[in-house]
């Protein structure tokens, strides 16, 4: 008789389910005219609505859409301040002052571009960590995280031009010493440092070109957000236990479960970027940026944005020129190997006892490079430099292979839908 009555109840739901396909999707002409010719609307709801996702994430799947809406707010705010900046250096500085002081909102939008650059970053990285501690750059999401670390790489070229444009004194000493890395590089070193400033020095050239560059980097970031998306959607999420999806109940519909959730996370998001905005509004930055650029008078301490310091450390901890902007740029470049250098088929770090601790070694590795970033390169400074240096390196070269060969991991949970089940136990009591 249960047996009955269970049957009879699944073959109602899904006698319900296909009415409400079979249903048309907006009852409004306009909108079934428009979603004829140009099926947005469908897009938007096998997107978002029907989106099939894992019933076991976690809150760490709130920074994708965090980061999403983050950066609309960056571009709005960036392309309000262009309105009002005039990139000559003659008046690039009295410019941002005007705006600060003279254009209605002017000091909030500012602070909302400045801030809202930092907390981008915020989310990115936290957003790989979590790709990495779960294995989500793993088979068959590979093409999903390359993509990612390329939309790392414009971020930081769209940062770096932005920084420069106040022309304060450490925004010009900044492109300065940057730019002239590039001249290391055999041959055609010389070249691309004068493509960059559009001559010698930095002038008035570097400053159009970056300002140009920076306004339409973003479009670009977005383009590739385009392309993340698809990638995503191509083999769906990944999820806290690492386990692919094997049948429908270890899925739930993205809406109404996972809005909400990112609803809620963005409630405290806006609330703690606020309180940055309206109360520590220069908490990320440098004080003497407050100095208009003077090409005579150089800073005794140059320091790049926060994000930079451990590139920056990496930099500075290689004694050779040329081996420092290669360690720069290889310590970018090595993610893109992760997903071959990481040999083990788990992805969850939470069944794999070796690699646990030894994620977060290299987070606090990282967080120690940041630290020696913002130091003078001397004395112990530069000895731990070096020392974080080289295990940055040797995580990714030598420690996830040897790991990923030497661990024997724990037996993950056989489906999405019994992690889940152990996870509500365990709350439960």
């Amino acid at each position: 008789m249960k047996i009955q009555l269970e049957l009879g109840r699944l073959m109602t739901k899904r006698k319900i389910s296909t009415k409400q396909q079979k249903r048309p999707l907006y009852d409004n002409p306009v909108s079934k005219w428009i979603d004829k010719r140009l099926p947005i609307f469908t897009f938007i709801r096998h997107s978002l609505d029907e989106y099939p996702t894992p019933k076991n994430l976690n809150w760490l799947w709130n920074g994708g859409s965090l980061a999403g809406i983050t950066l609309l707010i960056m571009i709005i705010s960036g392309i309000t301040l262009a309105m009002h900046y005039n990139p000559d250096p003659a008046d690039a500085f009295n410019s941002v002052e005007r705006i600060m002081r003279d254009v209605n909102y002017g000091w909030l939008v500012r602070y909302i571009h400045v801030n809202g650059a930092s907390f981008f970053f915020i989310l990115v990285y936290l957003h790989m960590f979590r790709s990495m501690y779960y294995g989500s750059y793993k088979s068959p999401r590979e093409l999903l995280w390359i993509v990612g670390v390329l939309i790392l790489l414009l971020m930081m070229a769209t940062a770096f031009m932005g920084y420069v444009l106040p022309w304060g004194q450490m925004s010009f000493w900044g492109a300065k010493v940057i730019t002239n890395l590039f001249s290391a590089i055999p041959f055609v070193g010389d070249s691309i440092v004068h493509w960059l400033l559009g001559g010698n020095n930095v002038a008035a050239p570097t400053l159009h070109r970056f300002f140009a560059l920076h306004y339409l980097l973003p479009f670009l970031i977005v383009a590739f957000v385009a392309i993340h998306l698809i990638c995503l959607h191509q083999f769906g999420s990944n999820n806290p236990s690492g386990v692919e999806v094997k049948k429908a109940q270890d899925q739930i519909p993205f809406h109404p479960y996972y809005t909400v959730k990112d609803l809620y996370g963005l409630a405290i998001y806006l609330l703690v970027f606020s309180l940055f905005v309206f109360f520590a509004p220069n908490f990320f930055g440098e004080a003497v940026n407050y100095n208009p650029a003077n090409p005579l008078v150089t800073p005794p301490h140059i320091v790049p944005e926060w994000y930079f310091l451990p590139f920056y450390a990496i930099l500075r901890s290689i004694p050779d020129k040329l081996g420092g902007v290669l360690g720069m740029f290889g310590a970018v470049s090595v993610l893109f190997f992760l997903p071959w250098l990481d040999r083990s088929k788990i992805k969850s770090a939470a069944y794999r006892p070796m690699f646990r601790p030894l994620f977060w070694v290299f987070i606090l590795n990282c967080i120690i490079l940041g630290w020696v970033g913002a130091k003078p390169p001397e004395g112990w400074y530069l000895i731990v430099g070096r020392v974080s240096t080289l295990y940055y390196f040797a995580h990714f070269l030598v420690v996830l292979p040897v790991v990923g060969w030497m661990e024997r991991p724990l037996t993950p949970p056989a489906s999405i839908s019994d992690h889940y089940k152990q996870k509500h136990k365990r709350q439960k009591k």
